[in-house]
């Protein structure tokens, strides 16, 4: 089986698809400067998987020599992109390190690519490349019009793409993800940012002493007032990345997807779930709007499952929390726990 070379490794998402790649038989070099990924999620991944090749190269995406490096010494002839800055509200306040790595560095990554004959690109995009809703659910069709420098760094990657392809032959699938959530089903992974912005993990961070979360809104045309969102486990986005790797193995044409349940759950739906899963309700106030938050942002994951063959298998809302809320249980303070667990 070959090797698989995956920037962003180490993190939230990275980390799923690893042990998805693991799984499946392939061996895998992380490539990861550990600003937001673990090294503890690699090691957890090794050595659940002896049979497998998994190592972790430290090293910045922006490092051309390093990146290029690391991607022959690997011998891989595909490479899964992660590796990001994925904060909203931190791209509108610091647009400049937004577009030096989402942009700059998957460039750098492309470019190793090239030089060293990798021909097989899958990218970690986002819905955010969409901007205010036209319709929903959103397909692949639907205008990209991002509001944030997040959105636009990764649409800008999107459009290189098949100039990239043309010029070279790198041949690509861009995944865009709705609201990622979970945590993997075994209790290996979980997610760990530092600050964390995502509602889940926030809702259980409140039931476990920290800051009370705050509800933006509550006066949407939705049927509860809150905002609605897509939410995706994690498991099945890192599925995803597998069939897209086939795939691309199998020769078939270039593509984007749009990676969701096809349900919109309101703010109020994921803190009650949060609630039931923990046994005590999540500390709350409500806050007014945040500007440029859609009352709905649903997706169309129909072309995956039509082409990828790809179905959510925790598209459940109280299968997701529950996940997310195992890893927060067992592990409440992440990896920095695990990693002392296991030393």
């Amino acid at each position: 089986m070959s090797v698989v070379f995956v920037t962003g490794g180490a993190g939230y998402v990275g980390s799923h698809a690893v042990k998805a790649l693991a799984a499946a038989g392939y061996d895998i070099v992380v490539y990861d400067d550990l600003s937001n990924g673990h090294a503890a999620a690699v090691d957890r991944l090794a050595a659940a998987y002896p049979a497998r090749s998994i190592t972790l190269v430290r090293g910045d995406i922006l490092d051309a020599r390093a990146v290029e490096a690391a991607l022959r010494d690997s011998g891989a002839r595909a490479v899964l992109h992660f590796a990001a800055r994925l904060l909203v509200g931190e791209s509108v306040r610091e647009p400049l390190a937004y577009y030096r790595t989402n942009v700059a560095g998957a460039l750098t990554v492309l470019g190793a690519m090239r030089q060293t004959g990798a021909e097989r690109f899958i990218f970690s995009s986002t819905a955010a490349t969409f901007g205010e809703p036209e319709r929903t659910p959103i397909d692949e069709d639907h205008p990209q019009r991002p509001v944030n420098a997040y959105g636009e760094t990764k649409l800008a990657v999107e459009r290189a793409l098949p100039h990239l392809e043309r010029a070279f032959g790198i041949r690509w699938t861009a995944l865009r993800y709705f609201n990622a959530a979970g945590a993997d089903p075994d209790g290996l992974l979980g997610e760990d940012h530092r600050p964390e912005e995502h509602l889940i993990p926030r809702a259980f961070l409140a039931i476990q002493g920290g800051p009370p979360l705050t509800v933006f809104g509550e006066d949407y045309p939705t049927p509860d007032g809150t905002c609605l969102r897509d939410y995706v486990h994690v498991t099945d986005l890192a599925d995803a990345h597998l069939a897209a790797l086939r795939r691309l193995e199998a020769d078939e044409p270039s593509r984007a997807y749009n990676l969701g349940n096809g349900a919109g759950m309101s703010v109020r739906q994921v803190l009650d779930a949060a609630g039931r899963a923990a046994g005590r309700p999540v500390p709350h106030t409500v806050g007014p709007r945040r500007p440029g938050d859609p009352a709905r942002l649903v997706a169309s994951s129909e072309r995956a499952s039509r082409e990828l063959g790809w179905r959510p298998r925790f598209g459940e809302l109280p299968m997701i929390v529950d996940t997310a809320w195992r890893w927060h249980a067992t592990w409440p303070h992440g990896y920095a726990t695990v990693a002392a667990e296991e030393r």
